[in-house]
């Protein structure tokens, strides 16, 4: 059984940072990919960054250039740094991991973005 805790959402003026956490316990193995999606309210989630174990990482065109997704192996740990944000960026922002063909889920942290 894999759990996964995000933590770090909040309130955030436009142009303003914010970082990510989210820890997992349980049975992680190292091959595993971890991500992040976010969702409004109405609408699908959408992938916002993903990074496999060997530390490669893909982004959605919306976030390139502005957000930055890392991990510490160690902490099974995955961090999310998102910077220059919009209000375009205000949503529910969950964690995946991905390991032996099975898909996890955090409960999700609440980003937004307004002044």
């Amino acid at each position: 059984q894999v759990q996964l805790l995000e933590s770090g959402g909040g309130l955030v003026q436009p142009g303003g940072s914010l970082r990510l956490s989210c820890a997992a316990s349980g049975s992680i193995f190292r091959i595993a990919t971890m991500g992040w999606y976010r969702q409004v309210s109405g609408k699908q989630r959408e992938l916002v960054a993903t990074i496999t174990s060997g530390d490669s990482a893909n982004y959605a065109d919306s976030v390139k250039g502005r957000f930055t997704i890392s991990r510490d192996n160690a902490k099974n740990t995955v961090y999310l740094q998102m910077n220059s944000l919009k209000p375009e960026d205000t949503a529910v922002y969950y964690c995946n991991l991905v390991q032996l063909g099975m898909i996890y889920w955090g409960k999700g942290t609440l980003v937004t973005v307004s002044s």
